[in-house]
């Protein structure tokens, strides 16, 4: 905390504060120059906050805005937070002032806690990555080398925090950057394999549905998401989804043709009506913001895909648009966001087993990769009875992140039933029910 208050001694008007350990006289030009180099400035704390908690704001080197909290009974323990997306659009610091109010819990139990937009928006895992280092040299920085650093990565984010768990792992004196990782509804099979199932959702729901794009619209090819220039909104896409599958109305007002529509899609991508929406919303604006990023080329293949589960599947097969991937795009998106299993601190992840948007599968997609690479013993994974994905039942995190705290301390690997069972303390604190299920273990899927 001393470079910390340090700081507030300069915010304050460079008044000397007895309680400080050190204080520091400097002109207000000075202040303004550090803080557009990256350096903290005071800002006022959302009302969600624990009283007298401060936080501070800025913008990285790199241009990425920055937001941070600071408990007042700071246990030395910070967390950096990858958020999800990819959001698209320019950056917006009140998205990370979102991500923190769904996470406050943590604050609230002592953790100084941190957050970046990333310096763009749109898709980008080692992009995001680097970010999240640069996030890290930052508050070390200015705030001192914290007794432990743990970062978190949530929903797409996952994909980012573990590509910068790998990528900046270690300095160069061979010490952990990192000291531990936890993972919330993770996006986490890697980009080459965790948008197959949207690449092959856009092509069997157009098949169906003939409505995206529509006979009367320019035509392209379903991988592309959207044509260059072009704009859908979430309210637009679910329009087209309703009328085709009804989904959004009551079932009992929906015609046998947009119940057919819906049980087939549903059926042949073995996913949730809940799923399509969101999943669909992906495939659209996210490829559309991907493919633009691959030079227009295309990573995605159908070619060799065989649908099966719906009403007559030769007629899917056979009708279906069909793909074929470039293989420069498919090796600059694995590059970009593939992951290597290569972990050299504690991960810990925690996934809803009826997550509508990440499916669970990608647990077992990790869970693989790790092992693969011999790291098995640094990986433990849980699972809540949830159909959620951006936040989970409060006490999960608080439990997680003991855990892991635990976890790093004393060297003694936690597993599913004991992070189960060291719930309840937090679940009575908070009031919140504990959803663990142990033991779990998810399958990989098809695609």
């Amino acid at each position: 905390m001393r470079r910390h208050t340090k700081y507030l001694g300069r915010v304050a008007g460079c008044v000397l504060a007895l309680t400080l350990l050190f204080s520091l006289i400097c002109p207000t030009s000075a202040l303004a120059q550090e803080t557009s180099m990256g350096q903290p400035a005071s800002t006022p704390c959302p009302a969600f906050l624990p009283s007298q908690t401060q936080c501070f704001t800025g913008k990285s080197a790199a241009g990425a805005p920055f937001f941070i909290a600071m408990p007042r009974d700071w246990n030395q323990n910070l967390i950096l937070f990858a958020h999800g997306g990819p959001r698209l659009g320019a950056p917006k610091l009140s998205e990370t002032i979102e991500d923190l109010e769904r996470f406050h819990v943590l604050v609230r139990e002592g953790y100084a806690w941190a957050g970046t937009t990333y310096r763009r928006g749109g898709y980008g895992v080692r992009s995001a990555a680097e970010d999240m280092d640069h996030l890290r040299t930052l508050t070390w920085s200015y705030f001192g080398r914290p007794k432990r650093t743990i970062l978190h990565g949530q929903s797409w984010g996952g994909n980012v925090a573990a590509k910068a768990a790998e990528l900046y792992a270690m300095d160069l004196d061979g010490k952990r950057n990192f000291d531990g990782v936890i993972l919330t509804s993770g996006v986490l099979a890697g980009g080459t394999k965790a948008y197959r199932l949207r690449s092959d959702l856009r092509a069997v729901y157009q098949y169906y549905c003939r409505n995206h794009p529509r006979p009367n619209e320019v035509q392209y090819p379903v991988w592309q998401g959207l044509p260059v220039g072009a704009t859908m909104t979430r309210a637009e896409l679910a329009e087209r989804v309703r009328e085709c599958t009804g989904i959004g109305i009551p079932e009992a007002h929906r015609s046998a043709a947009q119940k057919a529509n819906l049980r087939n899609i549903t059926s042949v991508l073995s996913i949730q009506e809940e799923q399509l929406i969101p999943n669909l919303a992906w495939a659209t604006n996210t490829f559309q913001d991907m493919i633009g990023r691959l030079n227009g080329r295309n990573p995605f293949s159908n070619q060799g895909t065989i649908y099966t589960g719906s009403d007559d599947d030769r007629a899917l097969n056979a009708g279906v648009e069909r793909f074929a991937a470039d293989p420069i795009a498919l090796a600059e998106l694995g590059y970009d966001s593939d992951l290597s299993g290569l972990i050299v601190a504690p991960v810990i992840t925690v996934h809803g087993i009826h997550d509508p948007v990440a499916h669970v599968s990608h647990e077992a997609a990790y869970r693989q990769t790790v092992e693969q690479a011999g790291r098995g013993d640094l990986l433990v994974q849980t699972f809540t009875d949830e159909a959620e994905h951006s936040r989970l039942s409060v006490p999960t995190y608080p439990t997680l992140f003991s855990a892991m705290i635990n976890w790093i301390e004393t060297g003694k690997r936690p597993t599913q039933e004991s992070i189960k069972a060291a719930c309840p303390v937090f679940a009575q604190k908070y009031g919140a029910p504990c959803l663990f299920v142990a033991p779990y273990t998810p399958t990989l899927q098809g695609r």
